[in-house]
């Protein structure tokens, strides 16, 4: 099943390569392969999830590949990667019907490099051996340097070859990290493996462990981003196409946090030990000058990817250290922040289509012309702030009130962050929805059928998560607590 899920959309690339020549059947045939993917990954949840042999898991799939070498077919399936990969089949459906009207040129390639993303990404979340984890990282890669290569704005080679400079440095650093691990382990052990579950708990010199842990961690960290390696983060963003930035904001900084929780800190747990001050650090200083930075901004979307950058500075804040409240609240947070941001630049682009600007000082009054399109928008916002009723007030809460047992200063220093972030999230909301039109916009309509099938399922889900978010937790709470309290479970013991 979970190699069905990772390759249906690869195969509904293909097919949409195929039929390139017939935009209108490409576009049906890729939502149809989305919307099955999703129904398949919301069947497990149905009766079809059982419990695996390795404690948590609850679905491990394990076949011969390149037996000399030591690599596995290895995928497995827990709370936290069942969590992500919904996700991922969810905002992918939506990417579809997001593009309906936007792209226009190369319908069949579009959709191919979309489509091929969503399986790369679902791979990531799902590989538990570490060349084919590492493979899925790189396929995720290729399609988005495309996506925004030839489908974003005016400056997008810039943009495009930022991210892929920034991008490939991290990967390569890992991938030297990875075959040293591989090498290390085997000639230690005899036994050549890239298998998670054998390279954890492998005992490596004080050296080796940070050398190697440091790459692993600029590849993640790349990914996040974290300050100061962010700064492709706004660039990429505001060129993408809406489709691009909500797989970006929604799954591709994902991967790096998940990659964090799932492959960093249980392989090297003392490395990791002693990267929690820089980690909570740098988490701090992303949080405050994103939002710094944010507040500053007159282009909307542009505003949107920083604030983008705050949040994930919380999200590792809650990672480094490194309790069950703390990592539980970081998790949720990804899902939130996937669903939030990614509703916010739907809207941007929403709007974009309209006005044919994201230009602030043109905006004001909307909420007068477009009332249910505000409606949503405020919403969103009040999401991001982290309005208690709101998904991203439960996230948020259990980051905060985790920390504070251990490490005060830094969770009373975090809320402080999100002042920041409520006074420039205001003034977005103020500035667009509210006050007098500044500009005639000649063709202003609200939200259409299309529309409102992308935004609906989105605010659902900030609601039920907001109101009752029980569920959620219960299902990411046991592979919580079993990585919590293996790999580098005693971080959340230091003073």
């Amino acid at each position: 099943m979970l190699t069905v899920i990772i390759f249906l959309p690869l195969a509904g690339a293909l097919a949409a390569l195929a039929l390139w020549h017939k935009p209108k059947i490409c576009r049906w045939m890729s939502f149809s392969v989305s919307i099955a993917d999703l129904l398949l990954v919301a069947s497990l949840s149905f009766g079809g999830l059982r419990t695996g042999s390795a404690g948590s898991w609850l679905l491990l799939e394990d076949h011969a590949w390149m037996e000399s070498l030591g690599v596995r077919y290895s995928l497995g399936l827990d709370g936290i990667s069942y969590l992500l990969i919904f996700l991922t089949a969810l905002l992918g459906a939506l990417s579809v019907l997001v593009s309906w009207k936007q792209i226009e040129e190369k319908v069949g390639l579009f959709h191919f490099f979309l489509l091929a993303m969503q399986a790369g990404v679902m791979g990531v979340f799902l590989a538990t051996d570490l060349f084919l984890f590492y493979l899925f990282w790189e396929l995720q890669l290729i399609p988005m340097f495309f996506i925004i290569g030839i489908w974003g704005h005016a400056g997008r080679i810039f943009a495009t070859v930022k991210f892929v400079m920034f991008s490939i440095a991290g990967s390569l650093l890992m991938l030297v990290a990875l075959v040293a691990l591989y090498i290390l382990r085997g000639h230690a052990t005899g036994h050549y493996t890239f298998s998670l579950f054998m390279l954890t708990g492998f005992p490596l010199s004080k050296t080796a462990e940070l050398l190697i842990f440091s790459a692993f961690l600029l590849a993640f960290a790349i990914k996040i981003p974290v300050f100061p390696v962010h700064t492709w983060l706004p660039d990429a963003h505001t060129e993408a196409p809406t489709a691009g930035s909500v797989i970006l904001a929604g799954l591709l900084l994902k991967t790096g946090a998940y990659a964090l929780l799932r492959f960093a800190f249980p392989l090297f747990p003392n490395a990791a030990r002693a990267s929690v001050p820089v980690l909570i650090t740098a988490g701090l200083i992303g949080l405050f000058y994103a939002s710094w930075i944010a507040f500053a901004q007159r282009d909307m979307k542009r505003l949107v990817a920083y604030s983008s950058i705050a949040h994930m500075g919380l999200i590792l804040i809650g990672l480094a250290v490194w309790n069950s409240i703390t990592v539980s609240g970081a998790v949720l947070q990804m899902i939130n922040h996937g669903i939030t941001t990614s509703a916010m630049f739907i809207l941007v682009g929403m709007l974009d289509e309209r006005t044919r600007t994201r230009d602030l000082a043109e905006m004001g009054g909307i909420w007068g012309q477009m009332p249910i399109f505000s409606a949503f928008f405020l919403l969103f916002a009040m999401s991001s702030i982290g309005l208690p009723g709101l998904n991203n007030f439960i996230g948020e809460i259990l980051i905060l009130v985790g920390a504070f047992a251990t490490h005060p200063g830094a969770a009373m220093i975090a809320f402080g962050g999100m002042v920041v972030t409520l006074v420039y999230l205001l003034r977005l909301v103020q500035e667009t929805l509210y006050g007098e039109p500044r500009s005639e916009f000649p063709a202003m309509w609200d939200i259409t059928g299309r529309e409102a099938a992308i935004l609906v399922p989105l605010a659902l889900a900030v609601l039920v998560i907001g109101f009752y978010p029980g569920p959620v937790l219960d299902l990411m709470q046991g592979p919580i607590n079993s990585i919590v309290g293996g790999g580098i479970g005693r971080i959340a013991a230091l003073p």
